[in-house]
């Protein structure tokens, strides 16, 4: 079994998504955590996936449409996104927003993001 290794999310490769949105992600054996950094001003992208995600804001605030629904989710805040929903997220005010997302089981289309953690599962 490797060692047990700690990671910081900003000492961790980003992937430039579009202009305004980054991400990173670390994941375990069945979950995976995508850390998405959403710039005032970047463009939505309404899409949607199979995967059920949780949404918990670290920083800003983030505004969510979710199906019908649009709601404002400050830092320390949830809120859940059901699988097969369109939904898009946007900064608001004048900050970053950084947006954690948990998904389970892991998404297959996200494990580039965590190829740096490969030999924690050799």
């Amino acid at each position: 079994m490797a060692s047990t290794k700690v990671y910081g999310w900003d000492r961790l490769p980003r992937e430039q998504v579009r202009e305004g949105v980054s991400r990173t992600a670390f994941r375990g054996d069945n979950a995976l955590m995508v850390m998405n950094w959403l710039e005032p001003g970047m463009e939505k992208k309404p899409h949607s996936h199979p995967f059920e995600q949780l949404a918990y804001v670290v920083s800003g605030r983030v505004r969510f449409e979710i199906g019908d629904d649009v709601v404002e989710v400050g830092a320390g805040e949830v809120v859940r996104i059901p699988p097969d929903v369109v939904h898009c997220g946007e900064a608001v005010g004048g900050e970053v927003a950084l947006n954690l997302d948990v998904f389970a089981p892991v998404r297959e289309d996200y494990l580039h993001l965590t190829e740096y953690q490969e030999p924690d599962f050799e």
